[in-house]
């Protein structure tokens, strides 16, 4: 698991953070995050994953509910059933090749966060991003709906939009003033008569699926991809009361700010894996094994999205900063009593990663900027009216979630470089790493398709 938190250490004992961090630095008022690696926090404003039981479902078959956290207790079966997809093979994540054939087959033809609602607050309001290979203009539309354009104007290909800007009533080319509507649709273009085989009606810009699900933007290069919503039947139910449009960001860092993001020394995968076991926490991660109750955790895997929970312990931890999270954590705005002791975490296949903390969301994803580096850019969210209390949670949560942060950076850099050993092949995974199995599957099956 690996937890992006931006916050300014608190003061107290002092940071014990081993490694670098894995995300963009705010230096405002930071929020801590619980054990990912999205953005950093930084001003007040307002407004993980280990598995155990897991539950594959799919669009072929529908599996019963099956244990892998090895908990006492836990029903633990030997079927075939229970025994977790094989890891990656090392070249997987080493081979440039298999990189250009993801970008174009699992990126290019899977929904990508680009950013939340708030990015785009009212009509003409646009920001760019990246989605796969090429950048995406983000559009608020005149009725308040969205669009997604490939952010390259049809006359000389000129790029039309660098940073965000709140509001226009059209898209013009800084270049020769070609000028489109939101929707994408030519309007004109300076001295028209002087330009022959002028056809408005075929040169709109480019378009691109776009989607709002949880209250964050996805993009889909694919114009004939299931929509998102669809996909993840049952993720909006289970965690829905958490998200929304009306979630406010907390700092300066956003999801859409590749430049400004932090790069992590390891392939995307490597984040990610990391992000979809808890098998490591004992071992790597001793504050969290402090907080959450690992024998409780759990993971449900369906066909496009895992889904994680961890109770947080009732003993007081022996770290002052943990140990008094435990006592003010406290719900946002729309959660209950039963989410203040709960931490929750979903993957939406293949690398939008989101964090559901009682006190904030944090949403980031992984984007390769080479074979063995990703760059890991998100934001954090609170909800409008937060308590004072809930604030201090939040605060505290995110001050832990920096060191678990450092903690994963030096892991998966450790890993990248081992996978890099000549003749190296992973070995068994354990059934607290089901869901790194199941995220091979995916990219096996993305990839085979991409071969045939």
């Amino acid at each position: 698991m690996q937890s992006r938190a931006p916050e300014t250490p608190l003061s107290p004992p002092g940071r014990t953070a081993s490694g670098q961090d894995t995300r963009a630095r705010d230096t405002t008022d930071r929020e801590p995050s619980g054990q990912h690696t999205p953005p950093r926090d930084t001003t007040d404003n307002e407004p993980s994953g280990q598995d155990t039981p897991v539950r594959h479902t799919t669009d072929r078959e529908r599996t019963p509910p099956r244990d892998t956290t090895g908990r006492t207790g836990a029903s633990r079966n030997t079927s075939d059933q229970d025994v977790p997809p094989p890891a990656l093979s090392a070249r997987y994540y080493t081979d440039p090749d298999i990189a250009a054939a993801e970008m174009r087959h699992v990126f290019a033809k899977s929904w990508q966060v680009v950013c939340h609602e708030s990015d785009l607050p009212g009509p003409g309001a646009r920001l760019a991003a990246k989605v796969a290979d090429r950048e995406v203009l983000v559009v608020r539309t005149e009725d308040g709906g969205l669009a997604a354009h490939l952010n390259v104007c049809r006359h000389r290909g000129t790029r039309l939009v660098t940073d965000p800007e709140p509001a226009g009533k059209a898209i013009r080319c800084p270049y020769h003033g070609w000028t489109y509507r939101l929707d994408g649709s030519l309007v004109g273009a300076p001295e028209a008569r002087q330009i022959p085989c002028l056809d408005k009606p075929r040169l709109g810009l480019f378009p691109a699926r776009v989607e709002s699900f949880l209250g964050f933007v996805f993009v889909n290069l694919d114009p004939d991809a299931v929509p998102l919503a669809e996909q993840c039947a049952g993720l909006a139910e289970a965690v829905g009361h958490y998200a929304g449009a009306d979630l406010v960001p907390i700092g300066s860092d956003r999801i859409h700010d590749l430049a400004g993001a932090e790069v992590q020394e390891a392939n995307w995968k490597v984040a990610v894996d990391n992000y979809l076991e808890g098998y490591h926490v004992p071992v790597a991660h001793p504050g969290l094994m402090r907080l959450l109750d690992y024998q409780g955790y759990t993971c449900e895997i369906e066909e496009s999205y895992a889904l994680f929970t961890s109770p947080l312990r009732d003993k007081p931890s022996s770290n002052w900063a943990e140990r008094l999270y435990q006592r003010v954590a406290a719900p946002m705005p729309g959660l209950d009593e039963a989410d203040r002791r709960v931490w929750r975490y979903a993957v939406i296949y293949p690398n939008t990663l989101i964090d559901f903390y009682p006190d904030h969301v944090l949403a980031w994803t992984a984007i390769p900027t080479g074979t063995e580096r990703v760059a890991v850019p998100g934001g954090f969210y609170t909800r409008r009216g937060t308590s004072l209390r809930t604030r201090l949670a939040r605060r505290l949560n995110i001050h832990i979630g920096w060191i678990t942060n450092d903690e994963d950076a030096e892991l998966v850099a450790r890993v990248q470089r081992g996978l890099s050993t000549p003749g190296f092949e992973p070995g068994p995974l354990s059934r607290r790493e089901s869901a790194v199995g199941w995220f091979a599957d995916r990219i096996r099956a993305d990839l085979d398709v991409a071969d045939g």
